[in-house]
Parts: C-alpha cells; structure tokens; sequence
C-alpha cells in the first residue's frame, strides 16, 4: 500500500464545493426570513 503524507492530497475543489454549500445555505436562510416576516406582516 502507498504511504500517506499528511497535507498532500488537493483538496481545492472540496473547498469550493464547500463554499458554495455555505453560500446556497444562507441565501436560502435569508429568503426564509423574508417570506417569514412578509407572512407575519400580512396576517399579522
């Protein structure tokens, strides 16, 4: 089997792909918070 070394695999597309989990996430936090509060709004 082949010795792995700590730190040297590529991790950038992993990291980009992250990075667009993180940003889809809190857009779509933020919309639920708007159409939260326009309903609270509304029926309030």
């Amino acid at each position: 089997m082949a010795e792995h070394k700590h730190g040297t695999m590529d991790i950038a597309e992993q990291e980009k792909t992250f990075a667009g989990f993180i940003s889809w996430t809190i857009k779509t936090t933020v919309v639920i918070l708007v159409a939260l509060v326009l309903l609270a709004m509304i029926n309030g």
